[in-house]
């Protein structure tokens, strides 16, 4: 382990309770990373397919939901090209930056010109630039811990209420204000980030994260060929294993920036008095759930762990995820058997504030549990591509997301939500069932 970490680990026993400081650096660093992501893609679809005259590039709705789906995609499937380079050639620290840099410029030039060739430059960027910034921090986070440190998790929820802090704060501002200068402020939030990065890295996490994987693993073993030990290959296996089964739960999760958009546009109610509440709104109701509900699922985790029982396996937490998103759609089905497809019928929208806190919950036993298990499980010399290959599932999934998405506009809210909520379910059943079996594998 780098110095920073020796150092860490050094301090003592009465002080190891405390995260490090360089945590709350990253933490700082994903949140506003989040803000510029989750405000551009607020943004994004109700841009697409607004009018020229009202600052949208007109596209019709199928369209505009197949590309935000394509994008979502590709946009978790470069970490892992990204996590593959930096394993070999680049240090975490330095890949976070470039991704930063790259990800600003993205949405910079959405807003400089409204047109299809200035967006799909930008979409093209803000890939690019993912690639290199998203498997390193959330392994760079794992970084700070040993192996079997209990801090561990903990440290991943707090990581993770990181992430939501940004993603909450970012619909609210852009929904004040016009497309362009939405993608503008996106551009303005990662910049920030990263003079925070650059700036206080050094004081707070020393020379973690300098050098590239390969040339740490070199100093400490002398080699970089030496095959995976059975041990490591079941870890892998386990990963992998558990990276397809999130593939159900991202697609159903990834409705958010599409289809429940349009659905929350056109079917939900959102008068509160004199007041419209704006469609980008909505997307802040899953980070203000995971800004409240966070520590309290951190302390039903720990309870857990101190019992005589124990604390839930990763499958098990898994499958609970897949059951309950599958419930969030459950409760969307009943407005939608209310309102049909009319756009004239609207229902309250307590059914969508239900919704986004039941997957809110899902997330929770997902998200955080799988970034602490690969930053754990994965081997060193693979860490930064295995944490690729875990964001990779997320590709799939928002591929998925988007094919589904567009058929709503075509067979219907009824039947698409229908389907994803059994599908889910169903899965997540499957999932417990086989949790002991997949546990073995991470032993």
């Amino acid at each position: 382990m780098e110095a920073a970490v020796k150092k860490e680990t050094q301090q003592p026993a009465e002080l190891k309770k405390k995260h490090p400081p360089g945590l709350y650096l990253l933490f700082a660093t994903e949140a506003w990373e989040r803000f510029s992501y989750y405000g551009m893609r607020a943004i994004l679809v109700l841009y697409l397919t607004a009018t020229v005259a009202s600052g949208g590039l007109g596209v019709d709705k199928a369209t505009a939901l197949s590309l935000y789906g394509t994008f979502t995609s590709v946009v978790y499937i470069t970490p892992m090209i990204g996590g593959y380079l930096t394993d070999r050639f680049l240090g975490r620290r330095l890949a976070i930056t470039l991704g930063g840099i790259i990800m600003a410029v993205g949405n910079f030039s959405i807003f400089l010109h409204q047109s299809t060739t200035a967006l799909y430059i930008g979409l093209a960027l803000l890939i690019i630039g993912n690639g290199f910034f998203k498997p390193n921090i959330s392994t760079l986070v794992g970084d700070l811990y040993e192996e079997n440190d209990p801090r561990r998790d903990g440290a991943f929820t707090i990581f993770y209420m990181g992430i939501n802090v940004g993603a909450f704060f970012a619909p609210l501002v852009v929904g004040l204000m016009s497309y362009k200068y939405g993608f503008l402020t996106a551009a303005i939030g990662m910049i920030v980030g990263q003079i925070l990065f650059n700036t206080l890295a050094k004081r707070y996490l020393g020379d973690l994260g300098l050098k590239p994987t390969r040339q740490i693993q070199q100093e400490k073993t002398h080699t970089t060929k030496a095959p995976l030990t059975k041990r490591e290959k079941m870890r892998t296996l386990a990963i992998v294993i558990l990276a397809f089964v999130t593939i159900a739960f991202w697609t159903a999760f990834e409705q958010a920036g599409s289809s429940l958009t349009l659905y929350t546009q056109e079917h939900i109610d959102r008068h509160i008095g004199s007041f419209t509440v704006p469609t980008e709104w909505f997307q802040s109701l899953n980070a203000m759930f995971i800004v409240l509900l966070a520590p309290i699922m951190s302390i039903v985790w720990y309870k857990l762990g101190k019992s005589k029982r124990g604390d839930f396996k990763t499958p098990t937490k898994m499958g609970m995820g897949l059951i309950t998103v599958g419930l969030g759609f459950l409760v969307l089905v009943s407005a939608v058997v209310q309102t049909g497809n009319s756009s004239e019928l609207k229902v309250n929208l307590l059914f969508m504030v239900f919704t986004y806190f039941l997957h809110t919950l899902a997330e929770l036993m997902i998200s955080p549990v799988g970034l602490s298990m690969v930053s754990r499980l994965a081997p060193l010399k693979l860490a930064s591509l295995l944490m690729g290959v875990w964001m990779a599932s997320s590709a799939v999934a928002n591929k998925l997301a988007g094919v589904l998405a567009t058929y709503t506009q075509s067979f219907g809210y009824l039947e698409i939500f229908g389907v994803i909520s059994a599908v889910t379910i169903v899965l997540g059943i499957i999932v417990l069932f086989l949790s002991k079996p997949i546990s073995k594998l991470m032993d």
